[in-house]
C-alpha cells in the first residue's frame, strides 16, 4: 500500500503575509505592548485606589408632586457601599427614595411624589476598603403659592378684636394680600395682617358695624395663586 501524499500548506490569501523582521511591523508589535502594559498599569491603580467621583452631583429643580433625580459618575472598586443622606440623615431605598444604579459608573437617586419637606441637601457617600468618597448637592422645591386652609368665618360683637388666620405654602414665597369687599384692605394701627412662614392673620381691633362683610386672602407666586373666603358678621 502506497503511503499518502503530505497535505500541502494552504498560502495565505495576497496581502494577508506578516514579515516579522519587518522594522514597521516590530514597531506596531511594541506599541501594542505598550498600550497593553499602560492598560493593567491603569487597571491595577483602579483597583488598589479608593473611590472617586468622575462627575460631581448638581442642584435640580423639584416640581411639587413630580420626581427628581440626583446622578453622581464615580470610579471604584471592588464594589462600593452607596449611602445617600438628606440634611445629615440616612435614606433608605424604598417608595420614596429609590437607589439606581446604571452601568458602567453611574449612581443616582430619584426622589418621588415632590413635597416642599424635600428641600434640603443631598449627599452620597462611596467607600470600599480603601477609602470613602463624598458629594453633595440641593434639591430646590418648586410649589405653586397656595391656601392649605383658609381663614373661618366669625360672628363677634361690637368692640372685640378679630384674628381671620389662613395657612399657606409657596416656594418661591408667595406674594399675600388681604381685601375686604372686593377691594384691597388698607392696613392701620386698627386694621393690619402679618405674613409668618405659614399663616397669614388679618387682625381688626375694636369692630364697628363698618367691619362686616367678606374678607378675601389671596396668594401669588410664578407657578401659581390661590384665594379663600371668610364673612364677619357684628352683632
Amino acid at each position: 500500500m502506497s503511503k499518502a501524499a503530505p497535505a500541502k500548506k494552504a498560502a495565505p490569501p495576497p496581502g494577508c503575509t506578516i514579515d516579522i523582521n519587518d522594522p514597521k511591523v516590530q514597531d506596531a508589535a511594541i506599541k501594542i505592548q505598550a498600550s497593553y502594559r499602560g492598560h493593567r498599569s491603569r487597571q491595577e491603580l483602579r483597583e488598589k485606589g479608593p473611590p472617586r467621583i468622575l462627575k460631581e452631583l448638581k442642584d435640580v429643580v423639584l416640581i411639587e408632586g413630580s420626581a427628581a433625580r440626583l446622578d453622581c459618575r464615580v470610579s471604584a472598586f471592588p464594589d462600593p457601599l452607596i449611602r445617600w443622606f438628606k440634611d445629615g440623615q440616612e435614606l433608605k431605598d424604598g417608595p420614596k427614595y429609590r437607589y439606581v444604579f446604571e452601568d458602567p459608573d453611574v449612581v443616582a437617586l430619584v426622589v418621588r411624589d415632590g413635597t416642599l419637606s424635600d428641600l434640603g441637601k443631598y449627599t452620597i457617600s462611596i467607600s470600599n476598603t480603601f477609602g470613602e468618597a463624598f458629594d453633595s448637592a440641593k434639591i430646590i422645591i418648586e410649589v405653586p403659592g397656595k391656601i392649605q386652609k383658609g381663614p373661618d368665618s366669625v360672628k363677634v360683637k361690637a368692640g372685640q378684636t378679630v384674628k381671620l388666620v389662613a395657612h399657606i405654602s409657596g416656594e418661591p414665597e408667595p406674594d399675600v394680600g388681604w381685601a375686604k369687599d372686593g377691594e384691597d384692605v388698607e392696613e392701620d394701627d386698627r386694621l393690619f395682617y402679618d405674613i409668618d412662614a405659614d399663616t397669614t392673620t388679618l387682625t381688626i381691633k375694636n369692630v364697628t358695624k363698618a367691619d362686616a362683610g367678606k374678607y378675601e386672602v389671596f396668594v401669588e407666586n410664578s407657578l401659581g395663586m390661590d384665594q379663600s373666603f371668610a364673612r364677619v358678621d357684628v352683632i
